[in-house]
C-alpha cells in the first residue's frame, strides 16, 4: 500500500527543515551581507550595491588568493589521483596483508585534519624537522619549506597529497572491482599486453570514478582551510593563502563581512559551475553498466 500524498509531503517537508534552517536562509543572509559594508560587530550596516564586488576583483589580495588556490588545486589533484589510481591496482588484489596496507593508506584520511597538520609542522620545521633530516642523509641541502614563500605551498601539498590519496585510493578500488574479468581475458587472447590492457580497458572502464573524483578533489581544494590555519596562517607573505583563508581574513580580522561574503559568494558560483560540468560530462560521456 502507498502511503498517501499528504504524509509524503510530511516526510519530504521534515527532512527540508534542516536544508531550510542551516544552508538555504544562511546563504541568503550571506548574499544579503555582501550587499552592505557590515562590520561584523555594529548593529546596523549600510547598502553599498556591488562595491564589494567590484572591490573584490579589483584587490590583489583576491586575485593573488585566485591564484594561489589555482596552483595548490593542480598540485594537490593530479599527484593525489595518479599515486591513488597506482595504489589501487597494487591492491585490488587480494594478496595476503593487502586489507592492512590498504587500512594503512587509507587511515590519514580519517585522521582529524589539526592533530596532522601539526605533527607535519614539526616534520618541516627547517632547524630539527625529520624531512630536513633525511635530506641531509642524502646529501641535500635543507630546504625552509613553511617558512619561505617559495616552498611554503609544496609544502601544503605535500601534506595534502597525503592525506588524500588513501580516499582516493578507495573509490578506485571500487571502480577496478567492477571491471569484468572478461574482458581482460578476452584481451589476452587478442595479444593485449598489460600497457595495453590499462590504457584501452582499465582507464576508459574507471573513466566514471576518474571524473568524479576529479571535481570533488577540485572542489575541496577551493574550500581548503584546515591545513592552511594549521601550517602557515596564509603566509609567508600571503604565499598559500587560498580563498577560503581570504574569506576567514576579511570576516573575522578585518572584521568587513560584506567583502568576506563576496568572496564566498564567488566560491559559491564556482563550485556550482564545477558541480554542473561534472553532471553534464557524467552524462553526455561517462556511461558504464
Amino acid at each position: 500500500m502507498k502511503p498517501k500524498p499528504i504524509i509524503q509531503i510530511s516526510y519530504t517537508i521534515l527532512f527540508m527543515i534542516p536544508l531550510l534552517l542551516f544552508w538555504i536562509i544562511p546563504l541568503m543572509m550571506a548574499f544579503g551581507i555582501s550587499f552592505t559594508d557590515w562590520d561584523y560587530i555594529s548593529p546596523s550596516s549600510n547598502f553599498v550595491g556591488m562595491d564589494n564586488y567590484r572591490y573584490i576583483f579589483e584587490d590583489a589580495d583576491f586575485m593573488r588568493a585566485l591564484w594561489n588556490t589555482l596552483i595548490f588545486a593542480i598540485g594537490s589533484i593530479l599527484p593525489t589521483m595518479m599515486i591513488g589510481l597506482g595504489l589501487a591496482l597494487i591492491l585490488y588484489k587480494n594478496f595476503k596483508g593487502c586489507r592492512l596496507y590498504q587500512l594503512v593508506v587509507f587511515s590519514p584520511w580519517i585522521t582529524p585534519t589539526v592533530a596532522v597538520s601539526l605533527v607535519w609542522s614539526w616534520i618541516f620545521e627547517p632547524e630539527r624537522g625529520l624531512l630536513n633530516h633525511f635530506l641531509g642523509m642524502l646529501s641535500i641541502a635543507p630546504l625552509e619549506w613553511l617558512k619561505s614563500s617559495d616552498t611554503a605551498m609544496f609544502a601544503v601539498i605535500i601534506f595534502t597529497v597525503w592525506k588524500s590519496v588513501g580516499w582516493t585510493m578507495l573509490f578506485y578500488l571500487g571502480a577496478l572491482e567492477k571491471v569484468p574479468e572478461s574482458t581482460y581475458e578476452a584481451a589476452t587472447l587478442d595479444g593485449c599486453n598489460a600497457f595495453s590492457k590499462f590504457l584501452h580497458i582499465t582507464l576508459p572502464l574507471i573513466s566514471p570514478t576518474t571524473f568524479f573524483l576529479g571535481i570533488i578533489n577540485l572542489i575541496a581544494s577551493i574550500q581548503v582551510y584546515d591545513q592552511i590555519q594549521i601550517m602557515t596562517q596564509g603566509g609567508p607573505g600571503g604565499s598559500t593563502t587560498t580563498l577560503l583563508y581570504l574569506y576567514y581574513q576579511k570576516a573575522f580580522q578585518n572584521f568587513n563581512m560584506g567583502e568576506a561574503n563576496a568572496v564566498a559568494m564567488i566560491m559559491l558560483v564556482i563550485i556550482v559551475f564545477l558541480s554542473l560540468i561534472s553532471t553534464w560530462l557524467s552524462k553526455t560521456h561517462v556511461h558504464y553498466d
